[in-house]
């Protein structure tokens, strides 16, 4: 970051009354209400999907904007197969078009592209696509984006389980550190703040074991009229909690 984006972020966190010093490391979003939205303007599901994609481009660059340095868009749930077929294949249509198009913007900000999840499940050309786009990170990385795709936690959960039994660990050599090691996010802290657009107030089957002490936001906002201002709302919101994790209060 140079000194110029230094200031600018200073200034922009400042204007919202938040704490430069205490700006979460790790935020992560359920981008919810895209079909919502779509209805409410008479279009299809559809429509909701193609227009959430600003906002994804507006929280990416508040993420990097504020200096959060991991960012987590559940973007598929495995769940979401359920789904009618036509509109389950217009998102997998959209997920490449979409890589395709933002990667190298994405590298020149400094923003490294990851995923979780059932990625082999996938059809073949998006598996193809996250291979490329994952493939080269740019350096320095300023923020990492991390994409849930076909991802639930409970099966994050069994697949760690049965990675510890195929390992051999022995069961006096699990604890909560050597079961982290398992999950597909390891080595990525846990979220401090979660927030969850559409105005739903469930998890949905989301990184069950990182939420145990994150901050949840709730925002009636629909995914796709989600932007900085909202973000940064949340961020206000967080730093006005007192996280005692388990502890009395001060």
């Amino acid at each position: 970051m140079t000194e110029e984006e230094r200031k600018d972020r200073l200034d922009l966190l400042l204007s919202a009354d938040i704490d430069p010093d205490e700006v979460p490391v790790h935020i992560a979003i359920i981008m919810d209400g895209n079909g919502r939205w779509a209805k409410n303007k008479g279009e299809d599901r559809v429509f909701g999907h193609l227009n959430g994609v600003d906002s994804v481009r507006a929280v990416v660059e508040a993420a990097l904007q504020t200096g959060v340095r991991y960012l987590t868009l559940y973007a598929f749930s495995t769940e979401n197969w359920s789904r009618p077929k036509e509109e389950v294949a217009a998102l997998m249509d959209l997920l490449v078009t979409t890589l395709v198009k933002e990667t190298e913007d994405l590298k020149g900000k400094g923003v490294r592209l990851r995923t979780i999840g059932d990625i082999k499940a996938l059809p073949k050309n998006c598996q193809a696509q996250l291979e490329s786009t994952g493939g080269e990170s740019p350096e320095p990385h300023r923020l990492d984006l991390i994409l849930a795709l076909n991802y639930s936690s409970k099966w994050e959960i069994t697949e760690a389980v049965k990675g510890i039994i195929n390992d051999g660990v022995h069961v006096e050599d699990v604890d909560s550190d050597k079961f982290e090691s398992y999950l597909k996010t390891a080595g990525i802290p846990d979220p401090e703040l979660m927030i969850r657009t559409s105005g739903e107030r469930r998890i949905s089957n989301f990184m069950l074991w990182q939420l145990a002490y994150t901050e949840f936001h709730f925002t009636p906002v629909l995914w796709p009229d989600f932007r900085r201002d909202h973000f940064l709302a949340a961020i206000y919101d967080f730093q006005n909690r007192e996280r005692r994790f388990g502890g009395v209060p001060q």
